[in-house]
Parts: C-alpha cells; sequence; structure tokens
C-alpha cells in the first residue's frame, strides 16, 4: 500500500507555521502598491564574495548561499517548499507517492518540461540526476548534497514520466531534500563533465535564467530563458520571468554594497552578515526597503571541544558557558532593538522548530554556581577563575575581531572564564580542528529540515569528522545518531516532531550547541524593485521580480 506523501507534508506545515509566518516579511513593493507588472529590464544583485577556497555553482557540491541563491534560479527541482508553511508543493513532479515502509518514492513528473540545452526533461532525467548525485558522493566525500540521499538505492523510469526512488533504509527528510537546489536535476550531458567542470557553471538547468558566466570572485552573469513556463504554485506569476537580464557581482566591503543600492548603482544590496544598525537607517532614508528572513538550519553556535583535557569536556563547564551568555544584550547590541534573540539550536523558520528560551536564559549566578561546583574557582581581586592553578582559559578560533565576539568575551569574564579569540586564516580551519587547538568553534549550515545538523555533529556524514567527534562524548554522540536516525526513517510528521523536540533539548541541555544568534538574512531593495520574494532556505527568486520603467 501507498499513499500520497503531500497529504502527509501538510502536517509539517501546521507543526512548524507559527515560527515560520513570524520571520518572513512582507514582499517589497507589491504589485498592488507599483501597479501591473511589466516585462524588460536587468537587475544588479551585489553580493558578499564567493567561497575563494571552493568557487562552485554545482548544485550538488556547493553549499555557499550566495552560490545556492544562483543556483535556484536556473536550475529547477522537482519540489517547492512553501516558506510560510514548510508544506511540500509540486515543481517538475506533478504528484508522488511515499511506501508504507519509507523505501520507495515514486513521482509523477511534467511533460512539457525542457532543460537550457533543448533536450526534455524526463524520467530519465531524474534518474541520470540522483544516479549522479551518488557518483558525486564517492567521488567527492564533501559533496555538500550528500547528506540529503541518505541510504539512496537507486531509481528507475517507470515510463517516461514516471520515476521510481527507492532507498536501502528510510529517508523521510528526503521528499524535502527534492525541494533544495541541492537536489536540482540538470540535463543529461550536465553529468558527462567533471565535477570541476559543473563547478564552474557547464552545465544546463530548466530553470527560468540561463546561467551565462560565472567569474569566481568577479560576479555571473544571467539571461531570462525564453519559453519559460513550469513554475511552481509558491509564485506570483507562471509564464517567462519579467526581468530580461541579471547582473551579480561580488562586493566585499559592506560600505559599498549599501552605498551602491542607496545611490541607485545596483538594485539589491545582500550582505553577508545582516546590515548594522547605522546602515539600515541610510538605507531607509533613502528609500531602499529592507527585507529580512530567518535562514532556516541551525542557528549561529559554538560547537565546544569536548575531548579530553580541555576545560569543556567537564559538561558543567559548558552548562556554565550556556548560561553566561546574555542572548538579548547580543541581539540587540550588534544588531539593533528589532533584531530576534535566538531561542534554539536552530533558527525559527526550521521546519520542527522547538523553542528553549527558557533553558536559555541568561543566568550569571547559576553559571557561577556551575563553575564553583566544577572546581574553578575565583579569588577576590582575580578577573578569571582558576583551578590546579591553571586559568579557565577557552580558545575561540576567529577569522576576524567582531563587535560580536568582543562583547562574547567582556560576558564570560563577567563569570570569570578568559575568551581567548585566536585570528586565524580560513586554510587554517581543518587543521586546527583535526589538531583540537580550540575550545570553542563557530559554524551553521542552511536547510530548511532539521536533519541538516547531521553535516555538523554526525560523524556518518559530517563535512568534518572531527568537529562532530569533538563536540560531543561518546555516550551522547550515540544518542544524537540515533534521534537523527529516527527523525529520517519516521514518516508521520508527528512522530518526526517529537524526535526532534527531544534533540533540541539534548542540544542544549548538554551544550553541545551553544546558540549565539538568530541568522537573518537581509537584502536592501532598491525603490522601483517590485515582485520581491525569499524562498523556504531564505534564497532570493528573482523570477517574479519586475522593474519600474
Amino acid at each position: 500500500m501507498t499513499f500520497p506523501l503531500r497529504r502527509a507534508t501538510a502536517a509539517i506545515g501546521v507543526l512548524s507555521v507559527l515560527a515560520l509566518a513570524g520571520c518572513a516579511q512582507t514582499a517589497a513593493g507589491s504589485a498592488a502598491d507599483a501597479g501591473d507588472p511589466v516585462s524588460g529590464g536587468e537587475l544588479t544583485v551585489e553580493f558578499w564574495p564567493d567561497n575563494a577556497s571552493f568557487s562552485c555553482v554545482d548544485p550538488f557540491q556547493t553549499y555557499w548561499i550566495e552560490h545556492r541563491q544562483v543556483i535556484r534560479n536556473v536550475a529547477d527541482s522537482l519540489t517547492d517548499q512553501d516558506p510560510d508553511t514548510g508544506e511540500i508543493v509540486p515543481w517538475l513532479a506533478t504528484d508522488w507517492q511515499v511506501s508504507d515502509d519509507g523505501l520507495t518514492y515514486t513521482f509523477e513528473l511534467r511533460d512539457d518540461v525542457t532543460f537550457s540545452d533543448g533536450t526534455d526533461f524526463t524520467a530519465d532525467s531524474v534518474v541520470r540526476a540522483l544516479d549522479s548525485a551518488k557518483q558525486t558522493t564517492e567521488d567527492v566525500p564533501g559533496a555538500y548534497g550528500g547528506v540529503y540521499i541518505a541510504g539512496y538505492a537507486s531509481s528507475e523510469a517507470v515510463d517516461e514520466h514516471t520515476v521510481q526512488v527507492d532507498f536501502s533504509e528510510p529517508n523521510a527528510a528526503f521528499l524535502q531534500g527534492t525541494s533544495t537546489t541541492n537536489l536540482a536535476i540538470l540535463s543529461a550531458a550536465s553529468y558527462d563533465k567533471t565535477p570541476e567542470e559543473r563547478c564552474l557553471g557547464d552545465y544546463s538547468g530548466s530553470g527560468a535564467f540561463t546561467l551565462d558566466s560565472y567569474s569566481p570572485g568577479e560576479g555571473i552573469e544571467l539571461t531570462k530563458r525564453a519559453g519559460y513556463d513550469w513554475a511552481s504554485e509558491l509564485n506570483a506569476h507562471q509564464g517567462e520571468a519579467y526581468l530580461d537580464a541579471v547582473h551579480i557581482r561580488y562586493v566585499a566591503e559592506d560600505s559599498v554594497r549599501v552605498g551602491d543600492v542607496a545611490s541607485g548603482a545596483s538594485d539589491i544590496a545582500w550582505p553577508r552578515d545582516p546590515f548594522t544598525p547605522e546602515d539600515t537607517t541610510l538605507l531607509e532614508s533613502s528609500g531602499v526597503t529592507v527585507e529580512a528572513r530567518s535562514l532556516p538550519g541551525p542557528s549561529s553556535a559554538w560547537f565546544p571541544n569536548t575531548s579530553e583535557g580541555h576545560p569543556l569536556s567537564d559538561p558543567l563547564v559548558r552548562q556554565a558557558v550556556q548560561a553566561g551568555i546574555d542572548r538579548e544584550t547580543y541581539a540587540s547590541t550588534v544588531y539593533g532593538d528589532d533584531y530576534p534573540v535566538v531561542e534554539g539550536a536552530y533558527d525559527t523558520t526550521t521546519p520542527f522548530f522547538t523553542s528553549e528560551a527558557d533553558a536559555l536564559a541568561y543566568d550569571p549566578d547559576e553559571a557561577a554556581r556551575l563553575l564553583d561546583e566544577a572546581g574553578w574557582t575565583l579569588a577576590d581581586g582575580d578577573d578569571y577563575r582558576t583551578k590546579d592553578g591553571e586559568t579557565l582559559t577557552l580558545v575561540a578560533p576567529i577569522t576576524a575581531e567582531s563587535p560580536g565576539e568582543v562583547l562574547l568575551q567582556d560576558q564570560l569574564k563577567q563569570i570569570g572564564i578568559d575568551l581567548e579569540l585566536s585570528v586565524y586564516q580560513a586554510s587554517e580551519r581543518a587543521s586546527i580542528v583535526s589538531g583540537g587547538e580550540y575550545d570553542l568553534l563557530g559554524t551553521y549550515y542552511t536547510r530548511a529540515d532539521p536533519g541538516v545538523l547531521a553535516w555538523i555533529l554526525d560523524n556518518r556524514y559530517a563535512g568534518s569528522v572531527a568537529l562532530a567527534d569533538n563536540a560531543q562524548s561518546a555516550d551522547t554522540a550515540q544518542r544524537i545518531r540515533d534521534l537523527f536516525d529516527a527523525g529520517t526513517t519516521t514518516t508521520d510528521a508527528a512522530d518526526r516532531a517529537d524526535v526532534y523536540a527531544e534533540l533540541q533539548d539534548l542540544l542544549i541541555s548538554d551544550a553541545v550547541s551553544i546558540p549565539l544568534f538568530e541568522r537573518v538574512q537581509q537584502a536592501g531593495i532598491a525603490p522601483g524593485v517590485n515582485g520581491f520574494r525569499f524562498t523556504s532556505e531564505s534564497f532570493l527568486s528573482y523570477y517574479d521580480i519586475w522593474k519600474q520603467a
């Protein structure tokens, strides 16, 4: 017996709708405000520079937000995900079923889709894409999309427009994975290219725009795809995109991006981190609309080094750090009074998010008590605690000192912890992690499914096995792996909610995750730019955007 999974995923939306809806912002310059959409014109978007150590726009391999955002506009996926409810809706697939044992997905496909190289989208396209994903995972172990196809066995084209996907073990997160850029479908000829060639944009998608050129460190050029007519129902219109072209520039300096959009030299300023309160004031005084939505996935957090010989191997010290951080002051001081305060191991736009706000409440007295219990004492007149003649020092490697890190340094000093901010080059990160030369290390990933945290904490899938192993004791690691497995093998939405609630409780209570702030994606939208829309991954869709003449 099989059942339509679309009915099951509606429950996911019900479970997460309150958290999700609170973060989605009103689209800038909607048609109701600016009149009817018009076709034509070109859009200039200024991004934070792409990742110099991994310049790649291949859907399956990349994790860099700026790359995945572009991919979303040139390569379509089997499904789409509603950013307000978390519901999975049709896109290249018109319907789907999942077997009772969760091992088989069957997708019914559109019959009117073509790739930009002129070839047809068929069931064979999906088979080729998923088989290539499995092969790429084996050839490129760090390929980000590997976590999306855990347990994938094989695919079969049942007929030209029906495909069956089989797993060796249930993967309840797979359906959501089919809505992401990482499992976007490319033309068959694209998979004849090497992973390195695809990284540089040598592929064809079925999206509303074609990728004309990618110059790492400089920018990307996109043009409208003639004849496009298969957008998902989440878009405001059907048919071709309104814009003729999109010009993407990589601009490192925040002040330049802000100045360009404020002066009209660009149309959208897309920062890596939220605008400063001062920049927000400048933008709004220039008529620029600031849009914002939290990025789904893990919040920006420290992950501890709990290996032997490090202070954070003691759970009492980890819990003291958890209690010694004033997250409300952090949010308002670094990002402004209206910035949301982080509430858990995940950002609020993540399906199955559970608030851990009470457990994360600032409590310096409790932090001091925990440190006393752990044997770290503070002598009169001393700034930092000691134990057996050693100062309680925690090393936090950073790429550059920021006001936020200095604030955290001061907050931990209030409870007697010496936070040492150690500046390093990005190329040194892997050796720092593998050598255990840290106590607290920040990281995150973006995906609208809680299973993405396995990429950080589950050493079977983690991008850095050393980081995963260091962050938790063997007993805790096993409990977390069991919960990840339960979350991906349990297809009932209510049961998955219970599993992920337990996971979030464990991550906070054992301080495996020490959340610092909610990751909010902002964008400055120039006057005359209409139809702005965040996707479920808080990326930017160019498809509905149009410009007033």
